[in-house]
C-alpha cells in the first residue's frame, strides 16, 4: 500500500476525526450517518442505515440519502489517490446515473472496486497535464446481500501547478 494511502486510510478510518470531516464539510452525510468500513487501494465499502430522518413516505429509504453514500463509496477512493499528491490534484463529479431495483432498508452497503482504476486515471492526468474522467460503480446491497440499486459517478480529475518544495 502506498504510503499516502496508508496515512489517508487512518485518518477516514479513525471515527472521530472522519465524523469531524463530514460533520465539516458534507453535513447532510454526517446526519444520515455514513460510515467507512472498508478502504484500501482496490477497494471502499461505506455503510448507511435507515432511520426516521432519511427514510421517505414508502417505509424505505430516501433515494437522495442513498446517492450520497453511492457517492462517497467512489469519491473516497478519489481522495485517497489524491492525497498529498505533489502536484496536487483536483477531483469533480461530472456525471451521475442510478439505478433502483428494490426498497432499501435496514442497512445498506456500497461497495466500489475502482480503485487500482482510479489510480491509474490520476496518474494518466499528472503525466499528460491533462483533465482525465473515469465512472465509477457503487453497488448497494441490503443486509441479505440483495441488489438494492447502483451508482456510476463520473469523476474528473486534473493536476494543478507544481507545488514549490
Amino acid at each position: 500500500m502506498p504510503q499516502n494511502m496508508q496515512s489517508f486510510k487512518q485518518l477516514v478510518m479513525h471515527p472521530l476525526r472522519f465524523r469531524l470531516f463530514l460533520f465539516t464539510q458534507l453535513p447532510s452525510a454526517w446526519f444520515a450517518g455514513v460510515r467507512i468500513v472498508h478502504i484500501d487501494e482496490k477497494s471502499a465499502i461505506v455503510t448507511v442505515k435507515q432511520q426516521w430522518f432519511n427514510k421517505n413516505p414508502f417505509h424505505s429509504m430516501y433515494f437522495g440519502i442513498l446517492s450520497i453514500a453511492g457517492e462517497i463509496s467512489t469519491g473516497i477512493l478519489g481522495m485517497a489517490m489524491i492525497y498529498k499528491n505533489n502536484p496536487p490534484v483536483s477531483m469533480l463529479i461530472v456525471k451521475n446515473e442510478a439505478q433502483f431495483f428494490k426498497k432499501a432498508t435496514g442497512t445498506i452497503r456500497f461497495t466500489c472496486k475502482a480503485g487500482e482504476a482510479i489510480a491509474q486515471t490520476v496518474a494518466t492526468a499528472i503525466s499528460t497535464g491533462e483533465g482525465q474522467t473515469i465512472t465509477c460503480l457503487s453497488e448497494a446491497h441490503n443486509e441479505a446481500g440483495e441488489l438494492v440499486a447502483s451508482f456510476l459517478f463520473t469523476w474528473s480529475f486534473k493536476a494543478k501547478q507544481p507545488r514549490q518544495s
